[in-house]
Formats: C-alpha cells, sequence, structure tokens
C-alpha cells in the first residue's frame, strides 16, 4: 500500500488495533531485586463464604438452606475440603488451590476487607484503590499501586493488566503502563505504526506515549508468541482467565515487579448456586487461573512472588430469596506465593452467630486491607515507617507473618 492511499481511516484502525491500552514512561525494565507483587481484584463481590465456607458453625446451615454446601466428608468427594475444624474449600478449587495450601503457599483471610459500609460496588471499588481514610476528601489523583511504585521506585518495573489504566494506579509520578492481555494481538504494521506517531509529533508529551504504547505491545506479543512456541500445544488454555493469568506470569517473570489485575462477574444475586452452579464454575476458573499464573511465572520468581486476592466487599451471610446472596461488608482475602507462610487461616476471627454479625447481616471487617496490604509491602519490599506512612495514611501496617 502506498502512502497516497493510506488513510485516515487506516490511521485510526491501526491505532484501535493497538487495544484498550495506554503506556507512559520507561517501555519495560527488568524486576529490581526479585520480588513482586500482584493484587488481583474480583470485582462484584465475590461470595467468599461458599468458597472458604465455614463449615465449623451450625449457623452456616440455618442460614444458606439452599445454597449452601456440604460438611465435610471423606468418603464423598463433592464435598468441601477441610482447612481445619473451622473452615473447608469449596471442591472446585480441590485440583488448584488445594495443592498451593497442602504446601503451604496460600493463606486466606477472613473477616477483611474496609471499613466503607456504602454496600455500592462503585464507591467502595475507588475506596480500596485509592487505599485513603474513609470519611475524609477523596483524592482520584492517587492509588495506593502508583503510590507503592513511588516509594519503592518501581514505576518502570510496573504495569497493569486491565482494559484502562485503573484508579489504584493514577498518580505514581512516572506515569505506569496498562496492558489488556486478553486483546494482545499481532503488532500494528511498521508502516502504520510510523504514521500513526507521525500523526502526534507535534504534541510531544503524547509523541512519546503513542511511542512507547507500541513498544510495551510489541514487548508483549513477541513475549508471549515465543512462551507459546516454547511450551507447545498444551502451554495456553482457552478460558480467558487461565489464558490472561498465564500471560501475566510470563511477562512479570523477566519485566515487571508491580502489577494489577481485575476478574469480574461476582455479583451473584440470583441463582448464585452451591456446589455447582454460576459461582462454582467461575472460581473452578479462577483457581486454574492463579495455578496458571505461578507455572508461567516458574519456580524462581514464584518463590519471591506475592498475589493477594480482594474483592470490595463480601455477601450477606443469609442467602436470600433469589438463592443468591447481596451486598454485604466483610470477606475473605487470599494471599498466596511461593515464600508465603501459608496453610492456615489468618488474621483475627471471631465467632459466627447472628450476634456477631455486622449489622446483623454480614462478616464485621477484622483485618483492615490497607493494614494487610501494607504489612506484606513492608516485608516484601523492606519499606520503613516513613514509607508505609506514604503508602497508606493513618494505616498501619498489620504483621500476619505471611512472608
Amino acid at each position: 500500500m502506498s502512502r497516497a492511499s493510506f488513510s485516515r481511516r487506516d490511521m485510526i484502525a491501526g491505532m484501535m488495533a493497538m487495544g484498550p491500552m495506554m503506556t507512559f514512561g520507561r517501555a519495560f525494565a527488568a524486576p529490581n531485586a526479585g520480588s513482586r507483587l500482584l493484587v488481583v481484584f474480583l470485582r462484584g463481590a465475590y461470595d467468599a463464604l461458599n468458597v472458604v465456607i465455614p463449615t465449623g458453625t451450625d449457623f452456616y446451615y440455618e442460614a444458606r438452606p439452599t445454597i449452601g454446601l456440604a460438611r465435610p466428608d471423606p468418603h464423598d468427594p463433592g464435598t468441601p475440603v477441610p482447612l481445619d475444624s473451622d473452615w473447608s474449600l469449596h471442591p472446585a478449587l480441590k485440583q488448584s488451590i488445594l495443592p498451593l495450601w497442602q504446601k503451604k503457599q496460600i493463606a486466606f483471610i477472613p473477616f477483611a476487607g474496609t471499613n466503607d459500609v456504602s454496600r455500592s460496588h462503585f464507591e467502595t471499588q475507588d475506596t480500596i484503590e485509592m487505599g485513603q481514610s474513609v470519611g475524609q476528601r477523596r483524592d482520584y489523583t492517587s492509588g495506593f499501586m502508583a503510590r507503592l511504585a513511588s516509594v519503592t521506585e518501581r514505576q518502570g518495573a510496573s504495569i497493569a493488566f486491565t482494559d484502562q489504566l485503573p484508579l489504584c494506579f493514577r498518580g505514581s509520578g512516572a506515569p505506569i503502563p496498562n496492558l489488556a492481555l486478553a486483546n494482545v494481538g499481532k503488532p500494528v504494521n511498521p508502516r502504520q505504526a510510523q504514521l500513526i506517531e507521525s500523526m502526534y509529533q507535534s504534541h510531544a508529551g503524547l509523541a512519546q506515549s503513542v511511542k512507547e504504547g507500541f513498544q510495551v505491545r510489541d514487548m508483549a506479543f513477541q513475549t508471549l508468541d515465543d512462551e507459546m512456541k516454547a511450551s507447545g500445544r498444551g502451554a495456553v488454555t482457552s478460558k480467558g482467565f487461565q489464558l490472561a493469568a498465564r500471560r501475566m506470569g510470563t511477562l512479570m517473570r523477566n519485566h515487571y515487579n508491580l502489577a494489577f489485575a481485575d476478574v469480574g462477574g461476582w455479583d451473584t444475586h440470583v441463582n448464585q448456586g452451591g456446589l455447582t452452579g454460576t459461582l462454582a464454575d467461575r472460581i473452578g476458573d479462577f483457581g486454574q487461573g492463579l495455578v496458571a499464573f505461578a507455572d508461567a511465572i516458574g519456580p524462581e520468581a514464584w518463590r519471591t512472588t506475592t498475589v493477594v486476592v480482594v474483592s470490595e466487599f463480601g455477601r450477606t451471610f443469609r442467602e436470600n430469596g433469589a438463592k443468591g446472596t447481596d451486598h454485604g461488608h466483610g470477606s475473605i482475602y487470599w494471599v498466596l506465593g511461593g515464600g508465603v507462610s501459608g496453610g492456615r487461616i489468618a488474621g483475627e476471627q471471631v465467632a459466627l452467630s447472628p450476634q456477631t454479625l455486622n449489622e446483623g447481616r454480614d462478616l464485621p471487617v477484622l483485618t483492615d486491607y490497607r493494614g494487610l496490604i501494607g504489612g506484606l509491602a513492608m516485608q516484601q519490599f523492606g519499606l520503613n515507617a516513613s514509607q508505609i506512612g506514604r503508602l497508606f495514611p493513618g494505616a498501619p501496617p498489620t504483621n500476619l507473618r505471611l512472608i
């Protein structure tokens, strides 16, 4: 195609072929000192109580007569797997997460969350991503992952695996790339890329951003293409999150220290299911995705990688009339990695009863998410008190001895 026949429509198409990604700052950098942190956000508020299940209390069975899972039975493979005397794991995670538990590479933190009681998905997601004190004026230009990148000086080795730059990565001082891995296709034709870049030459900041956007996309494609060719047919699964998670592991192994990803579809008001159904299917896929991530990042990098799984809030302890659950408060977070001191239920707990529920309907929050992540970051990256104060102002770190 000649330059004359390359129209503005072609330029726009070429820009769209880049996928929903913008990038700024350095295109990529090798991880510093090996330590890596990935935060995975389950958007929509997953029903933690049907995943890590309080099978040690009769109250659970009274509250969930339809969607509750049976008590553990060693003779029935369809029942939950005991983790300790109080908690059990959904059997959909038996082939993925249970082996990590047995290797003591994952811990669950019940009664975790934020003191935001709005029960609004968007407001509470913003609360978590900003990492600021509830009740104070919100600064939407400062996300906690951006502050973490700043205090650890890892802006050039940070990335969001999302369609758009998430709130948590805003305001790092050195902008952070984002890359939607589900949409990584072949690189844009070099001639098209050159013409698209020329459109922005008069805008110094934008010109550099567009150029580096192509660099990140090309690097991601080449890395993933090489990985697929090297590992053969069985290396990449067809399921969405498993594929994305494997790609995340491949990229973080060599290029990134700090990363954020989100997984949607957890708002189960209707026909949630129990042993089988919507939640069981999604959590099963999610567990397989985390295993794919650990496999792709490799055993050496996995030893110094920590993955934190959060959700904006939990769901009601009692099922609703539509065989689902409604917006709640406290949740159950996951912390996993090759260096994690796992195989345990960590953090403060309380016996579950109608009297101990928050507002009589859902889990109270006993472990603040800022304290949890702050404590992990302090141990993972050797941060001091001043740096933690910048990361989560007004929230002292909680040391659950997970690393």
